[in-house]
């Protein structure tokens, strides 16, 4: 009688047979799967992908597919902040993992997401800028009806400095929002191959710095020597440029439109 008890429940309940921990990491990685499969079609339960992930994060904190499809779930509910996090923690993961094939694909996300925050952003001071602008041309003519009124004999001399006021207004503004207006990428912060800003840049003996991935992927498939200097050139050699990485940083978080990446 046990016996048949003891199989009834193991047909019923499965489940219970397996660690708690195993069961999440399983369910996890078929949604993984699932999710990674189906992005482009717009049919994913994000909540329950977010609520699974939260999951496998508490089970392990350095499950880089957690991270990468809890921010992915972040950003479906405008979570910018919250989003951009997860997914760089999900990156700094993949470049500590040198067998990661995830580096690029989370990049691109992470460099969607800051375009929009910036776009978003970049939108409201766009709107807040011109509206105080107009306000303070308004103010500037009230001002010149005001002294024209008061004043006889010199209404040349009250034109001039109105116009005068009103160029300086109007640099002073258009100054306020260069900030926001897209220009080119100082060459410094380009990869020297694909011109593209850099991310992961690395330094050769010869001075010359790229972006890791691609010259990796040169020595792998092209030859073992600098693309630029034509020297011989191996992966040891290959040394973090974390001035430029720095610059890069700082560049992007003044300007913005430079994530976009089409």
């Amino acid at each position: 009688m046990a016996t048949c008890t003891s199989r009834k429940i193991v047909l019923e309940r499965p489940s219970m047979l397996i660690p708690r921990r195993l069961r999440y990491a399983l369910r996890f990685l078929c949604i993984g799967r699932i999710v990674l499969c189906a992005i482009a079609s717009g049919s994913i339960d994000w909540p329950k992908v977010e609520e699974d992930c939260r999951r496998a994060i508490e089970l392990d904190n350095n499950s880089l597919k957690a991270h990468y499809m809890l921010g992915l779930a972040l950003l479906q509910r405008q979570e910018f902040v919250e989003g951009i996090k997860e997914l760089q923690k999900a990156l700094d993961l993949g470049r500590a993992n040198p067998e990661s094939n995830m580096v690029e694909e989370i990049w691109q996300e992470v460099a969607k997401a800051k375009y929009v925050e910036w776009e978003n952003a970049s939108s409201k001071r766009s709107w807040e800028l011109q509206n105080l602008k107009e306000a303070c041309e308004a103010a500037l003519k009230e001002k010149h009806f005001l002294d024209d009124t008061q004043t006889e004999g010199f209404v040349d001399e009250f034109d001039t400095s109105h116009l005068e006021q009103l160029k300086v207004l109007r640099r002073v503004f258009r100054e306020a929002a260069e900030a926001d207006t897209p220009t080119e990428v100082p060459d410094y912060l380009c990869c020297k191959i694909t011109l593209d800003i850099l991310r992961d840049p690395v330094i050769t003996p010869s001075g010359v710095t790229y972006e890791k991935a691609v010259i990796l992927e040169h020595l792998q498939k092209v030859g073992k020597f600098d693309p630029i200097t034509r020297e011989p050139l191996n992966q040891s050699q290959l040394i973090p440029n974390l001035a430029i990485k720095e610059a890069v940083q700082a560049f992007l978080d003044k300007h913005g439109w430079a994530y976009k990446t089409d």
